[in-house]
């Protein structure tokens, strides 16, 4: 039937949207709600698709890993590397503030980036691990059924993911990490740890990261080090702007509407160019959504859905 691929895609869409909107609640978790400039969203996704990878996929002799546990397994344990990676991490850079974080953190994702692409006992090296699991497979093949299935199992994790971190952003941790925020001496004056809860911010949030990691790399069947380039920090950052930092609900709204644009353009320089200028031209998807952030920032400065301003403590 004709509307079959239609459906297809929608889902394939859907599933990307999905695991975008988890990195993006993360980052909101991070930046939205504490404060902290991580440009290192990259490093982190890496560090969950390959544990999970590794943890799920089949034994290969010249390659570390391949334990053959349950996709579930795989993606607790991609959220238990990511949060170890963030905990290592956060120890040592939450100490410095704003700029001084993102260039270390940035820092940090070309680290594990390069390390993936060298380490090749571990990571597969260029050649990427393939052969990693895919849930329902087995029964329901690899055509729709599968994909609306995977769909539903990734709206189920982000379903999940926006619960909990309604319910933690609503409470009394959720109110220090926007006293933080705001003002980070008249929090601490006031008895709260402020390191304390930007490094739990940093690492729940990474957490999340490592997760859609996992459920990038179970979907898609292979990963190697080109699909944790520093666009993609590029794109979790966008989606949060657009959508609007400071509330989850902008974070999903902005996952969605970024791949929607990014994917279309992708679409439209496949078709209007040659192959020969495609990969040039394909420098356009970034211009485009750098385009769409200048005119969220110049119409509405905290995004579709962003948090509402508040007034000033000094004001008046």
């Amino acid at each position: 039937m004709e509307w079959l691929p239609v459906l297809n895609y929608l889902a394939f869409f859907l599933v990307f949207a999905g695991i975008f909107a988890v990195m993006a609640l993360g980052l909101n978790l991070q930046w939205g709600f504490c404060g902290l400039f991580n440009v290192g969203v990259a490093g982190f996704v890496a560090v969950g698709a390959y544990a999970s990878a590794l943890l799920t996929g089949p034994p290969e002799p010249e390659r570390f890993g391949g334990f053959g546990l349950p996709v579930a397994v795989g993606w607790l344990g991609a959220m238990g590397f990511s949060g170890l990676a963030a905990l290592v991490v956060g120890v040592a850079a939450l100490r410095l503030r704003e700029d001084y974080l993102a260039i270390t953190t940035f820092g940090i994702a070309v680290v594990i980036q390069l390390i993936a692409l060298n380490a090749q006992a571990l990571t597969g090296g260029p050649f990427g691990i393939q052969s990693i699991p895919k849930p329902f497979a087995e029964s329901l093949g690899t055509g729709l059924g599968w994909n609306l299935a995977y769909l539903g199992l990734v709206l189920a994790v982000l379903g999940l993911a926006w619960w909990a971190l309604e319910r933690l952003v609503a409470s009394p941790w959720g109110r220090v990490l926007r006293a933080i925020r705001e003002d980070e001496l008249a929090a601490a004056s006031l008895g709260k740890r402020a390191s304390a809860f930007r490094l739990q911010s940093f690492v729940i949030g990474c957490m999340l990261m490592g997760l859609a990691g996992a459920m990038y790399a179970h979907f898609v069947g292979y990963i190697a080090p080109e699909d944790f380039l520093p666009v993609l920090t590029f794109q979790i950052w966008a989606m949060l702007i657009v959508g609007g930092s400071g509330r989850n609900a902008g974070a999903v709204l902005g996952a969605v509407l970024v791949w929607a644009i990014w994917s279309t353009a992708g679409t439209l320089i496949r078709e209007a160019l040659p192959a020969a200028e495609q990969a040039r031209g394909a420098a356009l998807q970034v211009v485009l959504i750098g385009v769409l952030i200048a005119a969220i920032l110049v119409l509405r400065p905290r995004g579709v859905l962003g948090e509402r301003a508040t007034v000033s403590r000094h004001a008046g």
